[in-house]
C-alpha cells in the first residue's frame, strides 16, 4: 500500500470520529426534508389505502369470494368500491401537491435566507 492510499484510509477512518459541526448546507438539507416529509408520508399512506380499496372492489368483481361468504352477486357493489378506490388514487397527487405547496410557502423565507447565506459564503471563498 503506497503512502497516498494509507493517508486516504487514515482520513476516512478519522472522519468517523471527528465531531461534526452542522454546516449551513446540512441545515438547508434538514429544512428541505422538513418541508417535503409530511407531504410524502401522506401520499404514501393515502395511496396505499386507496390501492387496497380499489383492490377490494376488484376482488369482489373478479372472484367468487362474495358467493362463498353468502353475500350473493357483488358485481355492482364491487364496481362501486373499485371506483371509489380509483378516485381516491387519482386525487392523491393533487392533495400531495397542495400539502407540499403550503409547506413551501410556510418555509420559503427560511430556505431562501439560508441558501443566500450559503451562496454568499461560497463567493467569498
Amino acid at each position: 500500500m503506497n503512502r497516498n492510499d494509507k493517508s486516504f484510509m487514515v482520513e476516512k477512518i478519522r472522519t468517523k470520529y471527528v465531531e461534526k459541526k452542522d454546516s449551513s448546507l446540512d441545515e438547508l438539507r434538514k429544512l428541505d426534508r422538513k418541508v417535503k416529509a409530511p407531504a410524502e408520508v401522506f401520499a404514501y399512506i393515502f395511496g396505499s389505502i386507496s390501492a387496497l380499496i380499489m383492490g377490494a372492489g376488484m376482488s369482489l368483481v373478479m372472484t367468487d369470494v362474495a358467493n362463498m361468504l353468502g353475500l350473493g352477486d357483488m358485481t355492482i357493489p364491487g364496481i362501486a368500491v373499485g371506483v371509489v378506490g380509483m378516485v381516491l388514487a387519482i386525487v392523491n397527487y393533487p392533495i400531495y401537491k397542495g400539502i407540499l405547496n403550503s409547506r413551501k410557502k410556510k418555509y420559503s423565507e427560511q430556505v431562501i435566507a439560508l441558501s443566500n447565506k450559503i451562496l454568499s459564503e461560497e463567493e467569498k471563498a
